[in-house]
């Protein structure tokens, strides 16, 4: 399972962007994919997860008005779309995934993970 995530950048308060996990090397039926975020000293926190098959979705508690997760099952792709992005984002964000159902939200329940692409939000 190779996971490469893309479309961090930097941005400015209260911009938006789209960042990208392209996944190869299985169906992914069946499967759970999430993005994790970590800033720079701190843990590596779940912002969501999505089911590739049910498409049922798990957000963090801080998370869950301003990103979506969705997936696109023909390109292979999970996409996180981050609106009203505040300094606090600022952080590398990881794509991840397991075989199982989407309700996991440590980091240590994912086994693929991808390389990470870094988003920074100016104040």
């Amino acid at each position: 399972v190779l996971l490469q995530a893309y479309g961090g950048g930097f941005v400015q308060t209260g911009g938006f962007l789209r960042l990208s996990c392209a996944a190869s090397g299985t169906s992914f039926t069946g499967y759970a994919m999430a993005w994790f975020r970590q800033a720079p000293g701190k843990e590596r926190e779940f912002v969501a997860a999505i089911g590739w098959s049910s498409g049922f979705t798990l957000y963090s508690d801080f998370e869950k008005t301003r990103f979506t997760i969705s997936r696109d099952s023909a390109k292979n792709t999970v996409y996180l779309q981050m609106t009203s992005l505040k300094p606090g984002d600022t952080a590398v964000y990881y794509c991840a995934s397991r075989p199982g159902n989407p309700h996991i939200s440590l980091a240590d329940g994912y086994v693929y993970w991808g390389q990470g692409t870094q988003v920074t939000v100016s104040s």
